[in-house]
């Protein structure tokens, strides 16, 4: 095995095994979703950071899944693109491991900025007269920051364990980036301590946290039908079935994708989930937060009144 081992300075990213014709086609349809993807995000903050009726902590944590979101997708999206016009589809050493590890991080503390939006409802509905103690602007902003770091943490241990292990010829991803999972397949050592780490943090950031917000919201759906108004039962079910939405877009792709057996051709499943991760859940965030959510038509409606009034 020690003579094989060589030093690797770059992958080639196999990326969608289609015609050029299919990659052009692609190209343009992912470069549109990128953009609605940056346009989307990008109006959620501007209209959090214009509009102080959004200044609460509900906002406050959608400005962090905005960011994380945008964050996300351009750190995949811009070179799946670049590789599906181009012919050497090649990655260096580097660059891929900085990618798998922003991978990771962002995908970590979106997890836990989810959770965080799931707790600021319950208090929000099930304890509303203690809201603006218990969800205060430092205890949201330790939330936020507890986030980032754990995921960032997390992250950074994938990393190091993947760099502890020899990399083998050929070093061929078939990934359209360099995704964790298949990373790991080139390399010509022991990975059971990498799978198992994998699957003890996939339990720890998917299933703990998704229990924990299907406890909470279990919590809020008892505390909606005692509302006596039917329009407080309304806001209510329309803010919270909008976070729910995301919840299982994100939460189930990714539990398929760490957590249950592979099909029979797992590289292809590994790829389909990674694009609905990279590019259409942080396209559709914005779009189910904006569509469902009447506070943020509010503050859109009264942005776009301010400019015509000038």
């Amino acid at each position: 095995m020690t003579e094989n081992q060589t030093w690797v300075t770059e992958f080639i990213l196999l990326g969608f095994p289609v015609g050029p014709s299919i990659q052009v086609l692609l190209f343009g349809l992912f470069s549109l979703f990128y953009t609605l993807t940056l346009l989307g995000n990008g109006v959620i903050l501007g209209l959090i950071w214009l509009d102080s009726r959004l200044h609460t902590p509900m906002y406050f944590f959608l400005s962090h899944l905005a960011i994380v979101d945008i964050s996300y997708a351009s750190n995949n999206v811009p070179k799946m693109l670049a590789n599906l016009l181009n012919k050497k589809k090649m990655i260096s050493f580097a660059p891929c491991i900085m990618q798998t590890f922003l991978y990771m991080a962002f995908a970590h503390t979106e997890c836990l900025i989810l959770v965080m939006m799931s707790y600021d409802r319950y208090v929000a509905i099930c304890h509303p007269l203690q809201y603006s103690v218990i969800m205060s602007w430092r205890v949201c902003t330790v939330l936020a920051v507890t986030s980032w770091a754990c995921g960032s943490l997390l992250a950074l241990l994938h990393i190091v364990l993947l760099l502890r292990l020899p990399f083998c010829g050929p070093h061929e991803i078939n990934h359209f980036f360099c995704e964790l999972l298949s990373v790991l397949k080139l390399v010509c050592a022991d990975t059971r301590l990498n799978q198992v780490v994998i699957f003890a943090a996939s339990v720890f950031i998917l299933v703990g946290p998704l229990c924990l917000v299907l406890v909470s919201y279990s919590r809020i759906l008892a505390a909606i039908l005692r509302i006596q108004s039917g329009e407080g039962r309304r806001k209510a079910f329309s803010t919270c079935s909008s976070h729910l939405c995301v919840v299982g877009l994100f939460f189930g792709s990714a539990i398929v994708m760490y957590m249950a057996p592979k099909s029979r051709h797992p590289e292809e499943q590994q790829k389909t989930l990674s694009l609905f991760y990279s590019l259409f859940n942080p396209m559709l965030n914005p779009l189910i937060y904006s569509l469902r959510n009447a506070e943020v038509k509010g503050a859109l409606n009264r942005v776009l009144w301010k400019q015509r009034s000038r």
